[in-house]
């Protein structure tokens, strides 16, 4: 724990953000480092609105197990905006849509080990 996705659309290039995110999710404090587990997702078929054309996006998800507070789940979310906004050169000829969602997931029916 916790799962980091970032889909984007396939007009953009957001090379390189999957460590910047992680060392972010480090930096909260929240998580260990060896627990973060990534995964950077191309959508090659995608649409905002009505058109694709001259837009893009963005949407990261954060699964994280169930039971944090809401101002732990606003700061990871608000830091996570930001490393997308100020690590990544976005083009000027689109419209970029960046997002984040935290997700939690029931520690009840969660199981993971290491082997």
């Amino acid at each position: 724990m916790p799962h980091l996705t970032v889909e984007y659309s396939a007009n953009l290039m957001p090379h390189d953000v999957l460590l910047q995110l992680n060392r972010a999710l480090v930096a909260s404090g929240q998580f260990e480092e060896s627990d973060i587990k990534s995964r950077l997702l191309k959508m090659d078929d995608f649409l905002i609105g009505t058109t694709a054309q001259g837009r893009a996006f963005v949407h990261v998800k954060l699964a994280i197990l169930a039971g944090r507070s809401i101002d732990i789940k606003r700061e990871l979310s608000q830091n996570l905006l930001a490393v997308l906004q100020n690590t990544c050169i976005w083009p000027t000829d689109l419209s970029v849509q960046l997002c984040v969602e935290i997700q939690d997931i029931e520690r009840e029916s969660y199981a993971k080990t290491t082997i």
